[in-house]
């Protein structure tokens, strides 16, 4: 907590809440370890803030509960969620020019929506920092049905998870000495082996089917490699559209060729996705971020992966207005973002790239929408090529955000 925020915050609290805090330190006693000055200090300050997260979740509390003010409906305050990266490095692409980076995000500043939906992430992080609450009836449902697009019968299908056995279970916990983190041995997949393939449901919702032990080989004429171009990869993503519409199963399915990023041999790749259109803008945002079917090649240019997304979307927590790209702009400029880059913004000047997206990470506490800039970063300019990184500035208005990010010099 920034000493700005505990500043505003006590100016929330009652007088008497304040001298609860005070008995606290005042019963405080010496210990032979630290100087009673600084551990009475650090003891009154982490008992006002106990009872000040205590006061503010009450607060927020009621204020989620409430779904009419004099008559007119409300919606929740939503939380943004801390360290939901994996630690994965930062997200940053390699192009000569931002016009390589491309996706069909169906997302447009002239077709802007007046609000959009913000949902409940119904996975959360436990005390030790493990992802729980995998529902494991939906992701059988989720498994059932991906095999039925695969034309498999699934009342014949052997189902496992990766739940370790109990001996290994017991080796862990002695290796541990029974301090086993809370989440360490939950269900987090679901596997079925079939016909050489391997389906597997995440307890993110997402499907992948594995063809092994042999991946599937593409007519000739297709070149399906890291190395193949744009062109060559539309190709691909039509003939696969036509192969596999029973998997793909949308009404107006969208081709959507995506990244563009070079490595660091200077190789582009192009990823292939397809998401419904849907009824209007809106829906189609909906699917572009959390209903995709993707698919993979291995190294030998063949078919070796398909993935189906379906994220647990069931708890609404409403829609939200939406401010407008020049608005979020003004949030960068005062460094109102979450990003893995490890540079500070480095300017307007510098903002290549700007499209709404949600953030569907497994450890966002809501799926919301974020603008999302790409910005090159001068730090890392090598021999003509650029490094574009990625800052996220919440769309929702900020009114219903308690913790408006501020970028404070470390990984969020």
């Amino acid at each position: 907590m920034r000493e700005e925020h505990i500043m505003d915050a006590l100016s929330l609290l009652d007088t008497d809440i304040i001298e609860e805090a005070d008995v606290v330190r005042n019963n405080f006693k010496r210990t032979s370890r630290h100087s009673w000055k600084w551990a009475a200090a650090a003891i009154a300050i982490a008992a006002i803030c106990l009872v000040l997260v205590m006061h503010i979740g009450k607060q927020q509390a009621l204020q989620e509960s409430t779904s009419t003010v004099n008559g007119e409906e409300t919606l929740p305050i939503l939380t943004i969620a801390e360290n939901t990266d994996d630690g994965m490095g930062f997200e940053g692409y390699m192009a000569y020019d931002i016009s390589d980076l491309v996706n069909n995000n169906p997302w447009s500043e002239a077709a802007q929506p007046d609000t959009l939906p913000v949902y409940k992430n119904q996975l959360s992080v436990s005390k030790d920092f493990f992802i729980v609450g995998a529902d494991l009836e939906k992701m059988r449902k989720l498994l059932d049905e991906t095999a039925r697009r695969l034309g498999l019968h699934t009342d014949t299908l052997q189902v496992t998870d990766d739940v370790p056995d109990e001996e290994t279970r017991q080796r862990i916990t002695e290796k541990l000495e029974g301090d086993v983190p809370d989440g360490y041995f939950a269900p987090t997949k679901l596997i079925a082996k079939v016909d050489g393939m391997e389906l597997t449901v995440l307890q993110e919702m997402s499907a992948i089917v594995s063809f092994e032990p042999v991946a599937r080989t593409l007519p000739k004429q297709y070149n399906f490699t890291d190395f193949a171009s744009y062109k060559e990869i539309m190709a691909v993503a039509k003939y696969l559209q036509n192969e596999y519409a029973d998997f793909i199963q949308m009404e107006n399915p969208q081709i959507n060729i995506y990244d563009g990023d070079y490595n660091i041999d200077k190789i582009q790749n192009y990823q292939i996705g397809f998401f419904d259109a849907g009824k209007d803008t809106v829906e189609g945002i909906i699917n572009y971020n959390f209903r995709q079917v993707t698919f993979s090649c291995d190294d030998e240019g063949k078919l070796s992966q398909i993935s189906l997304n379906q994220p647990d979307l069931s708890e609404k927590t409403g829609d939200y207005p939406i401010i407008t790209p020049e608005e979020a702009k003004a949030f960068l400029m005062k460094r109102n973002y979450i990003t893995t880059v490890p540079y500070e913004f480095p300017g307007e000047d510098y903002i290549a790239k700007t499209e709404l997206v949600y953030r569907t990470g497994a450890r966002e506490q809501y799926f919301m929408p974020y603008y999302r800039f790409y910005v090159e970063l001068p730090e890392e300019e090598r021999d003509g090529m650029k490094t574009y990184g990625v800052y996220y500035v919440p769309a929702v208005e900020e009114k219903y955000i308690s913790n408006m990010p501020l970028w404070d010099g470390s990984f969020n």
